[in-house]
């Protein structure tokens, strides 16, 4: 607990937006999120900063624009810049590759996330995630080998105080739709793993508004909050991602389902168009934060 010294000499600007939080958060209430691939051409401060004059409160870090970071400073300066403009990191991409699909170079896949957890862990994640990309084709049995990938990942993430979670991502070869991300954790069955709900891989491939229901208590660690334009699913990619409620997706819905089954994090805006990517993250956090609360009132969930 911070002493009344402490409080009273930390500057208003940073507790501010934590004690109108504070006041208005209700049960079941989510946060607003911004990943920072939504702003990569800014690099990290540059990023952080914008955002923070916006209003923005919680980020999502990517472990490749702390690297960038840390090639010119120091990862005390990384975290200064978190501190110093008031935001708080709520989850990061560890952007390492060969977790959890059968590989042989899997035990230097987890050496390589340890450094990542260490990171993060430093900066004050407590949660983190990994993709399910790829292009191998699995057997069934391989399957096995995936959740026993999972509880070697979620065993690597306990022993640095960390959860992770997997998201399924609309193009991969063994792991694309919410419902297989769900069976193949459950059988992984590890404290530390869960799944990863991403809005635009979940709407743009093989998974119906139903498959929601499907989702027990928990098992939602983190939410990638996006919208898709109306057009065939097939033409959708990353760069069509827009802001919700400027597509076509059931974003009510979702959100209100999201909310009955328990979760109650962030909802993380990660956009990859480049007006988003290159334009001023002041300017652009500015409109996702008016129209991404617009949605999440009327859903009830701000």
């Amino acid at each position: 607990m911070l002493s009344r010294r402490s409080m009273l000499l930390t500057p208003l600007a940073w507790w501010a937006p934590r004690l109108a939080f504070a006041r208005t958060a209700a049960p079941g209430a989510m946060q607003l999120c911004l990943h920072m691939n939504t702003a990569s051409a800014a690099g990290y401060r540059g990023a952080l900063e914008g955002w923070a004059k916006a209003g923005i409160t919680q980020v999502e870090l990517n472990a490749a624009m702390v690297d960038a970071f840390l090639e010119t400073d120091t990862l005390d300066a990384a975290k200064r810049v978190l501190t110093d403009n008031g935001l708080t990191p709520v989850h990061g991409a560890v952007g390492v590759g060969g977790l959890l699909e059968p590989n042989p170079k899997h035990a230097a896949a987890i050496d390589s996330l340890k450094a990542r957890l260490e990171m993060f862990a430093f900066l004050g994640l407590t949660r983190a995630y990994t993709t399910t990309g790829g292009t191998q084709k699995l057997t069934l049995d391989d399957y096995k080998v995936v959740a026993d990938n999972m509880r070697t990942v979620g065993e690597t993430a306990k022993a640095f105080g960390m959860t992770m979670s997997a998201e399924f991502v609309r193009s991969s070869t063994y792991m694309s739709t919410l419902l297989t991300a769900l069976k193949v954790t459950r059988e992984a069955a590890h404290p530390s793993f869960g799944v990863m709900f991403d809005f635009y891989h979940f709407w743009s491939g093989l998974n119906r508004l139903e498959d929601m229901d499907q989702i027990r208590p928990g098992e939602i660690h983190h939410v990638h909050f996006q919208d898709v334009p109306d057009m065939p699913r097939e033409l959708l990619d990353n760069v069509t991602r827009v802001i919700p409620g400027d597509g076509v997706s059931p974003i009510v819905p979702m959100l209100r389902t999201l909310q009955a089954k328990g979760y109650s994090g962030p909802l993380s805006v990660e956009l990859f168009l480049p007006k988003f990517r290159d334009g001023d993250p002041y300017e652009v956090a500015r409109e996702i934060r008016q129209k991404c609360e617009r949605v999440m009132r009327t859903a009830g969930v701000l």
